[in-house]
């Protein structure tokens, strides 16, 4: 089935796809790259073994500069592992790349709760030894500030169907966090059109919460059910479809 696929904000955008095993598993985390390496690199690097559905570059959010790791998400599993084979520890011949590149599958929570791991160190960069990740029951929720109708139930879609994609509520998200830890955070489970991290208008920092807006409903539940109640840091994460109550 062909894909509609656009261009929004400088990376690739695809719309939903029927779910199969075909696809599953087809997104890349790629490592070590040149930070002159543009995203147009990326693709031309990875489009010989594949049709990409998504790429991203993720940049330092007060610089702008590369921080030397992307994605990239092809239509077919096999052409993922494909590009893996051609490309790990090469060094690529565009982009100013003296070294060899790290190329793997982006590894995915919901099969591996330790895959998301350096997640936490990411997500608290004072913590010199981050906490274990768990999984607790959903008691955190009682203790919530924003308990009730918006995380009564995490799974509930409510008003979340936003243009094009679906707009997942992420809470309890320590200050430092940046747009880079939810690209990296929800990449994994299928293409992410965009995120935002809410900041204090004064010290611009993150304010414990923010929005991402994934193209498929079904990866999107994946990564709620995935993400919801993980501990992250110190923090446990509370994870839902965006409602009526919560404002993009």
């Amino acid at each position: 089935m062909a894909k509609a696929m656009s261009i929004m904000n400088t990376y690739q955008v695809s719309y939903a796809r029927p779910s199969s095993e075909a696809i599953k598993g087809a997104n890349l985390y790629v490592s070590g790259l040149p930070k002159s390496m543009t995203q147009q690199d990326l693709e031309g690097l990875f489009s010989p073994y594949g049709r990409i559905i998504t790429s991203r570059i993720l940049c330092d959010n007060i610089t702008g500069l590369s921080k030397g790791v992307g994605f990239v998400r092809f239509d077919q599993r096999v052409e993922a592992e494909r590009a893996i084979k051609h490309l790990h520890n090469s060094v690529p011949a565009d982009g100013g790349a003296t070294e060899p590149i790290t190329v793997k599958f982006a590894n995915n929570p919901s099969n591996n709760a330790k895959a998301i791991a350096p997640l936490a160190a990411y997500l608290s960069p004072q913590r010199r030894f981050p906490g274990p990740i768990h999984h607790p029951a959903n008691r955190f929720s009682r203790y919530s500030p924003l308990a009730g109708d918006l995380l009564a139930n995490p799974l509930l879609a409510g008003s979340a169907m936003n243009g094009s994609g679906w707009c997942i509520f992420v809470y309890n998200l320590a200050p430092d966090t940046e747009e880079n830890l939810l690209w990296q955070l929800f990449g994994p489970f299928g293409a992410v059109q965009s995120v935002k991290v809410i900041r204090d208008l004064q010290t611009n920092k993150c304010k414990g919460f923010g929005f991402v807006t994934m193209t498929n409903y079904d990866e999107a539940l994946v990564a709620i059910q995935s993400l919801n109640g993980y501990t992250l840091g110190n923090r446990v994460l509370q994870v839902s479809f965006k409602t009526n109550k919560c404002k993009s």
